[in-house]
C-alpha cells in the first residue's frame, strides 16, 4: 500500500462518514445509544447495590464467584447490548437496515467487551487484564466496522530491514501478543511444577530454589523462542542482536550478572539456605528468601536486609546452621575477691544447666578466667538447641545469676573514683577504690 493508496483510503472513508452524519437517521440512532448509555449506566448500579455477590455465591465454587462477581460488575454494558439489540430489532421491522447500522454496531461493541471481560476475568494481573482487553477489543472493533483487512495491510506497508531481518509494526505486535501469551503460559506452568517441588519433602530447601529457578528460566528461554519462530524470524538474523547483548553485559551489566552467576552458586553449593541464621558483615538475621539478583534476610525487628549474592561469594559470612544449630552461648561476669569462686562457679553451672532452651546432654562449664585488678572474672558457658533469640537466653541467665548473688551476698565489683581539690588549686589528685564489701 503506497501513499497514492493511503490518501484515496481516508478520502473515500471522509465521504462515507460524511454522507453518513448529515443523514437524520444518524442523529436518531445517536439520540438512542445516548439514552441506552444513560439508563444502563442507572440500570448497574442499581445492580451493584442490590446484588451482594460475597453472600449469594458463598457455596459456589470458585470459578463461579469470579464469573458473577465479573458480570455483576459489567451489568451497565450487558444492559447496554440487550437495549442496542431490542432497538435495532425495532429499527429492521420498520424501516431500512442501513438506518440502523450504527445500532448494530454499537451492540456488536458492548457484546464484544461483555465476553473479553468474563474470558480475562482469568487472569489475576490487573495490568495484563487492561492490556489484552483493549487490544482485543481494538481488534474487534475494527473487524466489526470493517477495517481490520485495510489496518492490518497498512501495518505491514512500513517497514526497517536490518540485516536480514524485515522489522515491521504488524510484526512486532504479533510478537509482543505471542510472547505475552506464551510467558502467561508459561508463568501458569512454573506456579504448578514449584507447587509440586515444594511439596517433596525428599528435596533440600536449597535444591528445591535452584530447581525452580533452572525451571522458570529454561520455560522462558522455551517461549521467548516459540514466539519469535512463530511470527516467521530468522534466529540467524538475530545474530547482531546477540553480539550487542554480548557487548551490553560486558560493558554494563556486570553485576548483573555475577550476582546472577553467584546466586547459582550458593544454590547448587548449598553454603546458605533458607532458613539458615547469618551474618553477614554488620546485617544478623534469617535467611527468608533466595532470589536471582539477592537474599533477603529478617533481622527480627521488621526490617529485612536485601544483600547481593555477590557479596555472599566474596565477602566473609557467618552461617550459625550451617552443619549444627546448637549454638554455645557465653557469658562473663565477675565478682570481688571476698567471694568463694568454687561457690560462684556452682551457682552458675545450676543457673545454666535450669534454664528452659538449655541443651540437657552437654552440660553447662564455668571456670575462673583471670585474676583482675578489680576482682575476680569468670566465663560460663552452655549450649542452647537454636541461635535464634540467643540474647534473649544470655539476658535471662545474667539476672538469674543477679539473683543468686544478691541471695548469696556476693558482690559485684565496680570501680569507685574521687576527686579531690587541694586548696582551690588546679593540680587535681584521682584514686580510683574497689570495695570488697
Amino acid at each position: 500500500m503506497d501513499l497514492n493508496d493511503i490518501t484515496g483510503f481516508l478520502l473515500a472513508a471522509a465521504r462515507s462518514v460524511g454522507a453518513e452524519v448529515t443523514s437524520p437517521w444518524f442523529y436518531l440512532q445517536l439520540g438512542l445509544i445516548l439514552a441506552a448509555a444513560g439508563i444502563a449506566f442507572a440500570v448497574g448500579a442499581a445492580v451493584r447495590a442490590r446484588v451482594d455477590v460475597t453472600s449469594l455465591a458463598m457455596r459456589w465454587p470458585a470459578p463461579f464467584r469470579l464469573f458473577l462477581r465479573v458480570l455483576v460488575g459489567s451489568a451497565s454494558t450487558a444492559a447496554f447490548a440487550a437495549m442496542m439489540m431490542l432497538a435495532r430489532v425495532i429499527m429492521l421491522t420498520s424501516t431500512w437496515p442501513s438506518r440502523s447500522y450504527l445500532l448494530a454496531v454499537a451492540a456488536k461493541l458492548a457484546f464484544a467487551w461483555l465476553i473479553i471481560r468474563l474470558v480475562t476475568s482469568v487472569i489475576r494481573n490487573a495490568f495484563i487484564v487492561r492490556l489484552v482487553s483493549l487490544s482485543a477489543w481494538t481488534l474487534a472493533a475494527l473487524s466489526i466496522i470493517g477495517q481490520l483487512n485495510p489496518v492490518v495491510e497498512a501495518l505491514d506497508s512500513v517497514s526497517i530491514v536490518l540485516g536480514g531481518l524485515r522489522l515491521t509494526p504488524l510484526l512486532l505486535i504479533k510478537f509482543g501478543a505471542l510472547l505475552l501469551l506464551a510467558l502467561w503460559l508459561t508463568n501458569l506452568a512454573s506456579n504448578f511444577i514449584e507447587g509440586r517441588i515444594t511439596r517433596s519433602s525428599d528435596l533440600t530447601p536449597s535444591i528445591q530454589v535452584l530447581l525452580v529457578k533452572m525451571i522458570r528460566i529454561g520455560l522462558m528461554v522455551f517461549a521467548i523462542t516459540i514466539a519469535i519462530s512463530t511470527v516467521g524470524i530468522d534466529l540467524s538474523a538475530l545474530a547482531v542482536f546477540t553480539g550487542a547483548v554480548g557487548v551490553g553485559i560486558g560493558i554494563g551489566l556486570q553485576k548483573i550478572v555475577a550476582n546472577f552467576v553467584s546466586g547459582i552458586i550458593l544454590l547448587a553449593d548449598k553454603s546458605v539456605k533458607p532458613g539458615d541464621l547469618v551474618t553477614i558483615g554488620d546485617s544478623s538475621g534469617r535467611i527468608s528468601a533466595m532470589k536471582t539478583r539477592y537474599i533477603s534476610v529478617a533481622a527480627g525487628d521488621g526490617r529485612e536486609f536485601l544483600i547481593p549474592n555477590e557479596d555472599l561469594v566474596t565477602q566473609k559470612v557467618v552461617n550459625w546452621t550451617y552443619t549444627d544449630k546448637n549454638t554455645l552461648v557465653k557469658v562473663g561476669f565477675g565478682t570481688n575477691y571476698d567471694a568463694d569462686p568454687r561457690l560462684v562457679c556452682k551457682l552458675a553451672v545450676d543457673i545454666a544447666a535450669a534454664a528452659p532452651r538449655a541443651i540437657k546432654s552437654k552440660p553447662p562449664n564455668c571456670i575462673l578466667t583471670e585474676f583482675a585488678e578489680a576482682g575476680m572474672k569468670f566465663s560460663l558457658t552452655f549450649w542452647i538447641a537454636d541461635p535464634d533469640g540467643m540474647d534473649g537466653v544470655k539476658s535471662e541467665v545474667m539476672l538469674a545469676l543477679w539473683d543468686a548473688f544478691k541471695r548469696e551476698g556476693i558482690r559485684v565489683p565496680y570501680p569507685v573514683r574521687e576527686i579531690r581539690i587541694r586548696g582551690g588549686a588546679l593540680p587535681v589528685e584521682t584514686t580510683v577504690e574497689v570495695p570488697n564489701r
